[in-house]
């Protein structure tokens, strides 16, 4: 499966250049111009609703192979206005998609190459599999192994990726939990050990935010660290640039508006492996922070 590391090109929802969220916007996107990473707005969404690309979009499985899926999550239940056209979206970027009636958001997919970690909220979601007939079924779709972890409770997303990401090789960058939540720390090392070498974040102690710090984004050789106005974030970016040797590390101001949404910038992006020109550049212009 294609992973962050293979990923080189940075999609976004037009909202996100709504006067909420321009300040972190316009650092997000003026990093990503400084760094030579391409970046794009994804059409059809000029809501400021609709900031939450990595859910709704497909989820990128080989160069040419996307699989979308259905993107009917509990919390949205009764909020339908969240939820974009994925199709005229798709049609406009003219990505071709294999369609799965399975209840799955983007967030919660963590893909690791020949495995994919996803929470256990996929069972709650979609009552209409048996289990063993669910994770067949997203085995074939993925083309990788599922490896289950137990969602955070704590979290009404039910998302992976705000609990553990990929850092290559067979591992994994697990949140810190020691700080916090022992007995779900147990569960998730149990879980993840048989499958991956583990390292863990540990700031001994944790804010209402600390979790957003690994909701970064991973495109290629570089991450992009959503920052906000607290003291752990110094400590969580070196823990971080640390984890990931072979990466470049950049800060992401003013991300507080994001986070008090519920997301980060890993949830606000939509990062895939596309043919690019040489020659081609960004040519937008970059969003101007009030």
């Amino acid at each position: 499966m294609i992973t962050n590391f293979n990923t080189n090109k940075v999609y976004i929802a037009k909202g996100m250049t709504s006067e909420k969220y321009v300040d972190a916007t316009g650092c997000l996107l003026g990093t990503l111009h400084n760094q030579k990473v391409h970046w794009d707005f994804l059409p059809q969404t000029t809501s400021p609703l609709h900031i939450w690309a990595r859910d709704y979009m497909p989820v990128q499985v080989s160069k040419n192979k996307f699989v979308r899926f259905n993107y009917s999550p509990d919390y949205l239940k009764d909020n339908p206005k969240y939820k974009p056209d994925t199709s005229a979206i798709l049609s406009e970027l003219k990505v071709k998609v294999i369609d799965s009636d399975i209840i799955i958001d983007g967030g919660n997919v963590i893909s690791c190459g020949n495995k994919v970690i996803m929470t256990d909220k996929i069972f709650r979601e979609n009552p209409h599999y048996d289990h063993n007939g669910l994770i067949d079924t997203l085995g074939q779709l993925l083309e990788a192994e599922i490896v289950l972890i137990p969602e955070d409770y704590y979290d009404e997303y039910g998302h992976a990726d705000g609990m553990v990401r990929y850092m290559g090789e067979g591992r994994v960058l697990l949140n810190n939990y020691c700080d916090f939540d022992k007995a779900l720390r147990k569960k998730l090392l149990a879980a993840l050990s048989p499958h991956f070498d583990i390292t863990e974040l540990h700031y001994g102690t944790h804010t209402d935010m600390s979790w957003a710090y690994l909701n970064f984004l991973h495109v290629g050789y570089h991450i992009f660290i959503p920052m906000m106005n607290e003291k752990l974030g110094e400590m969580a970016f070196r823990q971080i640039a640390d984890a990931f040797p072979q990466c470049k590390c950049h800060p992401v101001y003013h991300c507080e508006s994001f986070v008090r949404e519920g997301g980060a910038l890993n949830c606000s992006t939509w990062n895939i492996l596309v043919d690019l020109p040489e020659e081609e550049e960004n040519s937008h212009e970059l969003p101007k922070t009030v």
